[in-house]
């Protein structure tokens, strides 16, 4: 479906966690790092396409999430000549996009990268909000750059002051009560999350993350 323009409607996610940290995931068996996007369908308002794909790529349901903001208008990039099918170069020329600013309301464990047969990441991770735009691939940089500054207003406030004292509450009883042997704290990975120590490794030399026509567009 595209506008007289021939830019594709499609919606981008930036969610958030407590921390306003981002979700950023990284497309299967590519060393590519982004943000969850995809087109919107026929008959589908931009709300419905962003729970749409929220779903599709990273597990979530309405219930697991607040939206906090979304961008006023339609955000363009165009694409390559090179990352366009033969058959729809004249008439396709990229996409033009809604951001959504959301925030999880469940947990960590909620996000399931496996939730269709056919999964857009195949890991992820929480990065602070102002995400590296040199591992976003070149064409889209600028959409992330605006997406990013607009919604910025809208990040949630975080309450350090409450922090703080839950802080000296918890360290306080952890003094008084320290943990005996075998009970000390554990952290495991969610359903779906594999742990990538250094995401951004080998991206420059990596086909996939800028030449390989079959993940563009998108």
């Amino acid at each position: 479906m595209l506008d007289r323009d021939g830019f594709r409607p499609n919606v981008g996610i930036i969610l958030l966690n407590q921390r306003n940290q981002v979700f950023w995931g990284k497309r299967i068996r590519t060393h590519s790092w982004q943000f969850p996007q995809g087109g919107i369908d026929r008959g589908e308002s931009p709300e419905q396409a962003m729970f749409r794909e929220l779903h599709e790529e990273v597990g979530l349901h309405p219930e697991h999430v607040r939206i906090v903001a979304r961008t006023r208008d339609w955000l363009r990039y165009e694409v390559p000549d090179r990352f366009i099918r033969r058959d729809a170069r004249g008439h396709y020329k990229g996409q033009k996009q809604i951001w959504y600013l959301l925030q999880l309301t469940g947990h960590d464990w909620d996000l399931n990268l496996r939730a269709t047969d056919h999964p857009e990441f195949d890991a992820w991770r929480w990065h602070d909000y102002w995400v590296p735009l040199d591992v976003v691939v070149e064409f889209k940089r600028g959409v992330y750059e605006m997406a990013l500054t607009e919604l910025a207003r809208y990040l949630p406030r975080q309450d350090f002051r409450n922090r703080f004292l839950r802080s000296n509450v918890r360290a306080r009883e952890f003094e008084r009560h320290p943990p005996g042997p075998g009970h000390e704290p554990t952290f495991e990975l969610p359903p779906g999350a594999s742990f990538d120590p250094n995401p951004n490794a080998n991206l420059a030399n990596d086909p996939a993350s800028t030449n390989d026509p079959s993940h563009f567009p998108r």
